[in-house]
């Protein structure tokens, strides 16, 4: 028998109109179940850094690539990239167990363990809108009030390191390893220079090339983020004569270490400003084939420089300088005193620091990446991220009426992936968010790092390797020493 509750007597056709809505499809149930976890399984933990970053480079694509409405959308991808980063692990994997767990918690099918979609995700990203997005950190942090350091300007280091990455073809072809190592027993290296805020240790600018590239040509690529009135420090890898000429046209002071010249005694200075404390003058190098630049770029080099040189004897226990001489282009004695100025080089110290920070503390020593194209965008995201947390270190900084610089790089990347879990919770008000967020920044703020200065501090390694054999030959060829508890890898 046909049930006819729902149609009219008059118009059999029709369906009378009823108070409860039509039954949604299933299709349906499924779409608004992935647009909530879609929306919230990622970009809480954006909500913390959203200050930091312009919304508008991570808004959805009109068309093309990265335009579908998905899970793993232009926000959600770059979020998870950004929590990949800070996780301690630092696998593609944690992303993805993040995503079940939350997916758990809500009710909804765990979705696949594979890595696949997110990693697909990953590569749309442009590596143009990271580079973006690390600009805009970095003029953030440069908006920091002014510390009184040297009149007020502004002081960028400079310095090289080096990272490893996974034993790929393509990461081989770009970043070859060294050519003492036999083929499949080495790894593919890459040496970057960077350039920090002394004041705020922002990540500034930074370029990538191979070991077989030097610091200074790499820190050239950079000289566009130098504004007049800025103070460059660096180390003696950077005493070049070109390099000092060329940033004082632009209006850039230098501070740097002697190197490749004798020191000035005073008989042949031009003028002695005070105990050590030298008024020099470098004459142009000669040129050869073997230089970092061309003979029309030598040509516009200044016949000589008016230079100071400042000798600094270090009397700390343990250092392994003894004595070192300062050259500078900040030539006013009284507005520049000598002391100052060494008190600045030894605070270059704090960019082996900055360094270490995103080397050991976030894990971008050894990066995981199969190819080139993901390795420069690996570096870009734990460069922005480096740059975010340093941006919580100030901000609670000047909530508790304390100078950054005592405030732990790594206690405040432990604090932010434990509060990272509240923070990500689907139903939180604003009241509870601040709540947490301030008990975030007294957690980073409760355990001021002592500052020791002139503490000694060597490159050495207490804890004994491992009694393990080299790799001495490919994998597939290697032959493993037995009982080797018991002999020396050396007496194969």
């Amino acid at each position: 028998m046909k049930n006819t509750a729902y149609f009219t007597p008059l118009f059999p056709g029709f369906r009378r109109q009823i108070r409860r809505r039509n039954p949604r499809a299933v299709q349906q149930k499924l779409a608004e179940k992935l647009a909530l976890l879609q929306q919230k399984s990622f970009k809480q933990i954006g909500e913390v850094f959203e200050k930091f970053i312009p919304r508008a480079l991570l808004k959805q694509e009109s068309s093309g690539v990265m335009s579908r409405r998905r899970l793993f959308s232009k926000e959600n991808t770059f979020w998870a990239f950004f929590s990949q980063v800070l996780d301690a692990d630092g696998g593609c994997m944690e992303v993805i167990r993040k995503l079940q767990s939350y997916a758990s918690i809500k009710g909804i099918k765990v979705p696949s363990s594979s890595t696949a979609s997110y990693c697909a995700a990953r590569k749309k990203l442009e590596e143009q809108m990271l580079s973006d997005i690390l600009a805009h950190t970095a003029d953030r942090l440069n908006q920091m009030p002014e510390t009184g350091m040297l009149n007020n300007r502004r002081v960028i280091v400079v310095d090289g390191t080096g990272v490893s990455m996974p034993d790929t073809l393509q990461n081989q072809a770009v970043w070859p390893q060294t050519s003492s190592q036999k083929p499949g027993c080495g790894f593919p290296t890459a040496r970057i220079c960077a350039c920090f805020s002394l004041e705020s240790g922002a990540l500034l600018s930074y370029a990538i090339s191979n070991k077989k590239s030097h610091e200074l040509p790499l820190f050239r690529q950079q000289w566009n983020i130098f504004q007049q009135g800025d103070i460059f420090l660096g180390d003696k890898g950077f005493c070049s004569y070109f390099d000092i000429a060329n940033l004082k046209k632009q209006g850039v002071d230098s501070i740097v270490t002697l190197a490749r010249r004798t020191p000035v005694n005073d008989a042949s200075c031009i003028k002695k400003l005070g105990h050590d404390d030298l008024l020099i003058s470098w004459k142009r190098p000669t040129y050869n084939v073997n230089l970092s630049y061309s003979q029309d770029e030598w040509a516009t080099l200044p016949e000589k420089l008016v230079l100071r040189q400042i000798r600094v004897v270090v009397s700390n226990p343990g250092f392994r300088t003894q004595e070192l001489y300062i050259i500078t282009t900040l030539l006013d004695a009284a507005q520049y005193p000598a002391e100052e100025l060494a008190g600045i080089y030894f605070k270059r110290w704090d960019v082996e620091l900055f360094f270490r920070d995103i080397k050991i503390t976030m894990g971008m020593d050894i990066l995981r990446c199969q190819t080139p194209e993901m390795i420069r965008k690996e570096i870009l995201m734990h460069f922005i991220a480096y740059n975010c947390v340093r941006r919580l270190m100030y901000e609670a900084a000047e909530e508790a009426d304390l100078e950054v610089r005592v405030v732990s790089f790594k206690g405040s990347l432990q604090a932010l992936r434990n509060w990272e879990p509240h923070l990500n919770q689907a139903k939180i008000s604003k009241a509870e968010r601040f709540r947490l967020i301030s008990d975030l920044y007294e957690a980073m703020t409760n355990t001021p790092l002592k500052q020791r200065p002139g503490r000694s501090e060597p490159r050495c390694r207490k804890r004994r390797p491992k009694s393990y054999q080299l790799l001495t030959s490919p994998r597939h060829e290697m032959k493993e020493i037995p009982h080797r508890n018991r002999y020396r890898a050396g007496n194969a």
